[in-house]
């Protein structure tokens, strides 16, 4: 406890103190000089900090611009403050004694108001004479357009996806639910790097507890900035040391639209191009937005498939490697000579040829992530095809384990998710060694540990087990099955939404006219 408080974060904590303490001893002045002295002592070393000191013509005053070189418009400093101010002879705004045509400005007292202001793109404006300053909306950062999502491509679904300005991306939202109940809650978090954070849900539907938890968890971060969404979903997480996802990470306007008039919650991280939703469940992840375009008997078909993936995924290799080392009785005759034959080179046991094949395949597919797309597919076709011809040919892996793994491979990008995906390929190295070691009850055992492990997890305080664990029939007709539409009269109650009701109970029929 001693070494922590000499050594850890009191230090960082008493050298914050004494630059707050420095700032509140130095008080704004009607001096301009002074008061741009004070900007050059706080921002040293920045070479983009931008000071343009002119003349008032409405008032003859002289005043000063300060901005940084690249996080402000220069277009909107030149042509909405810039050129009112020092050509516009009018009388101005009666309440400040000047005229400029940005969005909105603000009225700041204190230097830490300042410095944060300039930290976040805007233009402060100083008056000889004043004790007060103004921070103009002149925002000008660098911004991406909006494309097609890369992760989560939809044949039916909207080709728009997030980008990493935060208000760009509750604009896309607020095109899906022009509604007044879609209420934004703002929250920032970092000490160095103040990170906004936008929690957006529909007030009249979603559970307030659940606001208020979320809520709780993100105002005791205490970190230096949040980067993006995945270091958020770690740090607000309720089961730090699960492999599965507590958090759906989307980078798609509509499934987030989707996700919000269920009941769910939105947080919006700005200068990230994802979004996260809460409280899940674990057939959310299972979940398209083309399920909800196609017609439901084969948006069941695709979501069975899924689950049929999701299990082929992690326990094939497993299953193979349980048969061939202990429970090869079960194999048909012609099969297990089949198999005898081939492996009758292999110098390796079965669960050493599987986790060479698999770590094999798990390095082919990071290359061909990071690559550039056209090399990396290159590496992913060509790798696949000469490696597995190539270590086959040398007697280190028999044909059928190859066939196993490529099963594997392609049972889990069926998988709509991502961060299960991980999870998947995570969880089937242990199933492997329980296999290794105790056959098919190792398996047995580890589907027992997997089942009460997601029993017992939780997402905000929310069974992530349900609409199973606990058992709610009602939930049944949107999970690994998906009724028609007009069957869905009412929200999840995973979401613990407080309005329930969704849609009218009448299909619209037609009179045949």
């Amino acid at each position: 406890m001693g070494f922590a408080k000499w050594f850890g974060k009191p230090k960082y904590q008493t050298a914050q103190k004494q630059d707050n303490q420095k700032q509140q001893q130095v008080s704004l002045s009607g001096n301009l000089a002074e008061n741009l002295a004070v900007i050059h002592s706080i921002f040293t070393k920045t070479p983009d900090l931008i000071v343009r000191q002119f003349t008032i013509k409405q008032t003859g005053d002289m005043a000063a611009l300060v901005y940084l070189d690249g996080l402000a418009d220069k277009n909107s400093i030149n042509n909405n403050v810039l050129r009112p101010l020092q050509f516009d002879s009018g009388s101005g705004d009666t309440s400040v004694g000047f005229t400029v045509t940005v969005g909105h400005y603000d009225t700041l007292y204190d230097w830490s108001q300042i410095e944060t202001a300039i930290l976040h793109a805007s233009s402060i404006l100083f008056i000889v004479g004043r004790t007060e300053v103004y921070a103009l909306d002149t925002a000008g950062w660098p911004q991406r357009a909006i494309e097609d999502p890369q992760i989560e491509a939809s044949l039916r679904g909207a080709h728009q996806g997030f980008v990493e300005t935060g208000s760009q991306n509750i604009a896309l939202i607020r095109r899906y639910i022009p509604n007044r109940e879609l209420k934004t809650l703002e929250i920032r978090v970092g000490r160095r790097g103040q990170t906004k954070l936008s929690i957006m849900y529909l007030a009249d539907v979603a559970k307030k507890e659940v606001l208020e938890e979320l809520t709780d968890r993100l105002s005791q971060l205490d970190v230096d900035v949040v980067i993006n969404t995945g270091e958020l979903a770690e740090l607000i997480e309720d089961n730090p040391y699960s492999p599965f996802p507590q958090f759906i990470l989307t980078e798609r306007p509509d499934a987030t639209a989707s996700q919000i008039v269920q009941g769910r919650f939105a947080i919006v991280v700005d200068r990230s191009p994802s979004v996260l939703i809460a409280p899940v469940t674990f057939t959310s992840f299972f979940q398209s937005v083309d399920d909800y375009s196609t017609r439901w008997s084969i948006a069941t078909f695709i979501r069975l498939l899924r689950l049929f993936a999701f299990f082929t995924a992690i326990f094939l290799p497993a299953f193979y490697i349980a048969v061939i080392s202990y429970n090869f009785e079960i194999i048909p005759i012609k099969l297990l000579l089949s198999i005898g034959e081939f492996r009758g080179r292999v110098p390796f046991p079965p669960f050493v040829e599987a986790i060479i094949m698999e770590v094999t395949l798990e390095m082919m597919r990071e290359a061909g992530v990071r690559l550039p797309a056209p090399v990396g597919q290159t590496v992913g076709i060509v790798g696949g095809i000469v490696i597995g011809q190539a270590i086959v040919q040398a007697g280190l892996i028999s044909n059928t384990m190859v066939i196993v793994v490529a099963f594997t491979a392609i049972s889990s990008f069926i998988l709509p998710n991502y961060d299960m995906v991980a999870a998947v390929r995570l969880l089937r190295f242990a199933m492997m060694l329980a296999a290794s070691m105790f056959g098919i009850v190792g398996i047995i055992i580890g589907l027992m540990t997997l089942i009460a492990h997601l029993i017992a997890l939780e997402s905000l305080g929310t069974p992530y087990g349900s609409p199973f664990a606990p058992v709610r029939y009602s939930d049944w007709k949107d999970t690994f099955i998906r009724l028609p539409l007009w069957s869905m009269l009412n929200r999840p109650l995973s979401t613990r939404a407080v309005q329930l009701k969704r849609q009218g109970s009448k299909r619209p029929k037609g009179d045949g006219k």
